[in-house]
């Protein structure tokens, strides 16, 4: 193998082992990681060495987890990310106006993952976990994260799903990604938790590439009567960070 691709597949096996990690809210043990990554056992070991010793993992009673390094990188993430700043005072406006809970959503290979929200002010409400991923494929969030994707990306995305799911639930889900692309937005009810509404609408960075998407979330019985209200709140917000970071 030349010396350049010996680096590259290195360097994508101890990334996978990271954003593994990363994606659970728990330790793994080495079975487990052997599961989800597909690496041999023995690979895992030197990949994990490596982490550890760079302070990306910490070790306790066999399991592996996030280490303090990556509390470091979450800091400068929050400090630094022009999207996320860019997107805070308007997602701030949104959750004002409307009540509700608001998040800042990315596509982070096959999940899509809050960035940045703001929490409703109701006692019952809808949470988004910063940092937390969820599988890319059902809610308004991920539906929009995909339904603006470029269509090679978008295209490698549904392959991906494809393995998952049926025929006829690909043709469904492909068909309602077009209508959310011609719409300008995605509204989803109880599709990944029961009782709970979401509108959805793209932030581009420069026409026609969405960089995230953002997202109201409210109980679907606060939100029967309200929903072209909040879609459009939602969508002129989005609208309106995008302007901001077109202009940069």
């Amino acid at each position: 193998m030349p010396p350049d691709r010996a680096i590259t597949g290195g360097a994508d096996r101890v990334l996978s082992v990271l954003a593994t990690l990363a994606q659970h809210d728990r330790p793994l043990s080495i079975a487990a990681l052997v599961e989800r990554t597909g690496l041999a056992q023995s690979t895992l070991y030197r990949q994990i060495a490596l982490l550890k010793r760079w302070g990306f993992v910490f070790e306790h009673a066999g399991e592996y987890g996030p280490g303090p390094l990556c509390l470091q990188l979450a800091w400068g993430f929050d400090q630094s990310s022009f999207l996320v700043h860019e997107a805070q005072a308007d997602m701030a406006a949104l959750a004002d106006a409307s009540g509700e809970t608001v998040g800042l959503m990315a596509a982070v290979k096959d999940q899509a993952v809050c960035l940045d929200m703001v929490e409703s002010r109701h006692p019952l409400r809808c949470s988004f976990v910063k940092g937390r991923g969820l599988p890319l494929i059902n809610g308004a969030s991920a539906r929009s994260l995909i339904a603006f994707m470029p269509d090679g990306k978008r295209q490698s995305v549904l392959h991906q799903i494809a393995r998952t799911i049926d025929a006829a639930t690909l043709a469904a889900l492909n068909a309602a990604l077009d209508d959310i692309r011609a719409a300008g937005f995605a509204v989803t009810d109880g599709q990944v938790d029961p009782g709970v509404w979401g509108v959805s609408a793209p932030i581009f960075q420069r026409p026609q590439q969405a960089v995230a998407s953002l997202t109201l979330m409210a109980p679907s019985t606060r939100a029967a009567d309200r929903a072209p209200q909040l879609t459009a709140l939602t969508v002129q917000a989005a609208q309106r960070i995008s302007a901001r970071l077109q202009s940069l």
